[in-house]
């Protein structure tokens, strides 16, 4: 089973799901700014993908935060900013069983959920 999470507004997921849609892919959608995504697996997403690779920098929610709060030098600074504030986590992110994928790319969803 693919479960994509993100937020259903962002362009980017709108990309993702008529992806899916054209591609005959079923998927679930978590949307992590009505629903959240718990600590344990922000951590796993970390430990698989690293937190530099989660945390969207190029958002208004990033220009947002203070200089103090941008300056994350730990996977724990990164959670706990995650968590607070989840239009920070970059999206999509695909899980099929143990696989995770961040980001849309046409050709990877094409490698990864098939």
């Amino acid at each position: 089973m693919v479960t994509i999470y993100g937020i259903k507004s962002c362009s980017t997921m709108k990309k993702a799901f008529v992806w899916c849609e054209d591609n005959g892919v079923e998927y679930a959608f978590h949307d992590y700014k009505k629903q959240g995504v718990d600590r344990a697996r922000l951590v796993q997403w970390c430990q698989h993908l690293g937190w530099k690779s989660l945390v969207n920098t190029r958002g208004t929610t990033w220009r947002k935060l203070t200089p103090e709060q941008q300056a994350i030098s730990t996977q724990s600074e990164a959670v706990a900013l995650m968590l607070e504030y989840p239009s920070l986590i970059k999206r999509p992110v695909v899980e099929t069983g143990m696989q995770l994928l961040v980001g849309f790319d046409p050709l990877m969803f094409a490698s990864f959920v098939k």
